[in-house]
């Protein structure tokens, strides 16, 4: 195969995946013009039709496809070997992409980036933070992180941190316009703020666990977000009340600026995990961030 070739499918490769040529060609540092006249020779090549473009939308067509789901695996398998040769150097380093939502991100990730990165200025860390359940496979992330209940099977999991609770928030200024809710049936009268997740399509329900007895109810509000911080000066506010995780919020709860109600009906359930594919090689620079990120109680 000719260095051409070479070159010509890893553009394939960026535009089938990305689906777009606009942001392909920034990934690839060439010109959108560049990257078309790239694709156009390779399709005359293979006398195939290999992306299907719209004004709005790029995507492979069953050839395409099949070039893709054939080649792309085995593009991923060089550059992680290429990765794993950093064990040769005399510091780890190379590229970690992470895919992890705004509060693990928040609480877990960058505390233990922040001890471990000024020892390894060769090492990067990209971190996309995201509330859908994207399949880091398929988005060539490094590992993503979820709770423990929401990893695949066939996933390594590592504990990253603690057993988790939520917990439902509201001022005290709330609170004296609304009585407190004894039961989460309760909450159907209360101005609730709502999240809202994208991988559901829709409103998250709150869930309630007591004496074995699972509940889930979807509360209503003026105010939906798909953001932490958001949530939590909405409940700081005293427009309504809140579903959040209880770390995050325990500092406001000791200082006064929130109460927490139906604490009795929120249970532990299994923390964050780091998790990423069975088979991945795992360079230097990946283990050093999974060792630095591992829990220990």
């Amino acid at each position: 195969m000719t260095r051409q070739s070479i070159n010509d499918l890893v553009a394939f490769l960026a535009v089938a995946r990305e689906k777009s040529f606009t942001k392909a060609a920034a990934k690839l540092g060439v010109s959108q013009s560049a990257l078309s006249h790239t694709i156009r020779g390779l399709e005359t090549r293979l006398g195939l039709r290999l992306l299907t473009r719209t004004t709005r939308s790029v995507s492979p067509t069953e050839a395409g496809e099949r070039l893709l789901t054939s080649i792309g695996p085995r593009f991923d398998e060089i550059e992680s070997e290429l990765a794993a040769l950093s064990e040769f150097r005399e510091k780890p380093a190379g590229t970690i992409r992470i895919n992890a939502g705004e509060h693990a991100a928040d609480a877990i990730l960058w505390p233990a980036l922040e001890k471990l990165l000024p020892h390894y200025p060769d090492i990067n860390v990209e971190i996309i933070v995201d509330y859908g359940l994207t399949d880091i496979v398929a988005e060539r992330y490094d590992a993503g992180v979820r709770l423990g209940e929401q990893v695949a099977k066939d996933m390594i999991a590592v504990r990253i941190g603690p057993d988790m609770r939520m917990a439902v928030v509201g001022a005290p200024a709330y609170f004296e316009r609304r009585p407190k809710p004894e039961i989460p049936a309760d909450l159907t009268d209360h101005n609730c703020i709502n999240l809202r997740l994208p991988t559901y399509g829709g409103v998250y329900a709150w869930e309630f666990e007591k004496d074995g007895r699972e509940l889930k109810v979807r509360v209503e509000g003026q105010l939906v977000f798909n953001n932490v911080q958001l949530r939590l000066n909405a409940a700081l506010s005293g427009i309504g009340l809140a579903y959040m995780p209880e770390m995050l919020v325990q500092q406001h709860l000791s200082a006064g600026g929130l109460v927490r109600v139906l604490e009795d009906w929120c249970a532990p359930f299994p923390g964050y995990h780091l998790y990423y594919p069975s088979r991945r090689q795992t360079s230097p620079a990946f283990s050093l961030i999974v060792n630095a990120l591992r829990y220990r109680a």
